[in-house]
């Protein structure tokens, strides 16, 4: 049985792992196997630039944190060879990086076991459907160029009445002068 220091380490791991897991916006467990150092040292960078955590964690204290904050059903992924990529700002960046870095493997080496979004897991179909999702910037464009279109339309129809009329009125005029 170990010693009461070692049980102490032990625990402050499971209290700092949950800390992070219940701040986090959204997360990706996945299996590292074959993959090679140069590999793991373009992912943990490209996990930088975009702000995402990405660390291995032992299956059993992530098991303990996972279940302090609600995530039990994440259990059964919590074999072999874990890591784990966390962020706190958007939610789609770990799905992501990851999606690209498992085509990038072709699929084999490095494989997503689940996730999680807003406290709630999901499955590692839906982490790659997430990957697919357009970048915050750009739904918020889209959502605003819909919240737009009615107006510029509406923009548009006056603009054309008045042009209309500028045009018929020139016209007139022209005709008058004519004459």
């Amino acid at each position: 049985m170990p010693n009461a220091k070692v049980l102490q380490e032990k625990q402050g791991i499971v209290d700092m792992l949950s800390d992070k897991l219940q701040k986090a916006n959204a997360g990706v467990f996945v299996d590292y196997k074959g993959i090679t150092v140069a590999e793991d040292t373009e992912l943990r960078s490209e996990m930088r630039k975009n702000q995402v955590e990405y660390s291995v964690v032992k299956n059993t204290l992530t098991r303990f944190a996972a279940q302090k904050v609600g995530l039990d059903a994440l259990d059964p992924i919590l074999h072999g060879t874990t890591a784990l990529a966390l962020s706190y700002e958007d939610p789609v960046a770990p799905a992501k990086i990851i999606s690209e870095f498992v085509k990038k493997m072709g699929g084999k080496k490095f494989v997503v076991k689940a996730g999680f979004v807003d406290g709630k897991v999901i499955s590692p179909a839906e982490v790659d459907a997430l990957a697919e999702l357009p970048a915050k910037e750009v739904l918020q464009a889209q959502v605003l160029g819909t919240m737009l279109a009615p107006i510029t339309g509406l923009a548009n129809v006056l603009n054309a009445n008045i042009r209309g009329l500028a045009v018929a009125l020139q016209a007139i005029a022209d005709q008058k002068a004519s004459a």
